[in-house]
C-alpha cells in the first residue's frame, strides 16, 4: 500500500499564492489513490528553515503552492519533499487533478520572489 502525505497551502479551501505565509494548510493523507483523510491546521509561523522540517516530521512527501521562495524549495528539496507550485483553484479540485496525474507546475503566483 502505497501512501502519501501532501501539504497544500490554503486561504478559505482556496489554493494560497505564497506558501510560508498563507494562513492555513490542509493535509491530505493519500493510500492507494485515494484519500483516506484530509484535515485542515493552522500555519505555525513563517521562519526560515522552520516549514520544511515541520512538514518533514509530518510525513509531508508533497508541497502545493501558488508559489515558493527559492531557498525554501531548496530546503524541501534537501527532505527530498516534492513541491509543485503555480497552483490556483479550490483544494478539491487541486486533490482531484493530482490524484489522476495532472497536477504540473507552473509559473509561482508568489508577487515577491
Amino acid at each position: 500500500m502505497i501512501i502519501l502525505k501532501i501539504a497544500i497551502s490554503t486561504e478559505k479551501n482556496i489554493v494560497a499564492a505564497h506558501f510560508g505565509r498563507c494562513p492555513e494548510y490542509t493535509i491530505v493523507t493519500v493510500e492507494s489513490g485515494r484519500v483516506v483523510n484530509k484535515e485542515v491546521i493552522p500555519n505555525p509561523g513563517h521562519e526560515p528553515g522552520f516549514l520544511p522540517k515541520y512538514l518533514g516530521e509530518m510525513g509531508i512527501s508533497t508541497i502545493v503552492a501558488g508559489g515558493m521562495g527559492p531557498r525554501a524549495q531548496a530546503l524541501f528539496d534537501e527532505k527530498n519533499i516534492q513541491i509543485i507550485t503555480g497552483i490556483s483553484g479550490t483544494v478539491d479540485e487541486v486533490i482531484k487533478e493530482y490524484l489522476v496525474g495532472r497536477l504540473k507546475s507552473g509559473e509561482s503566483t508568489c508577487e515577491h520572489h
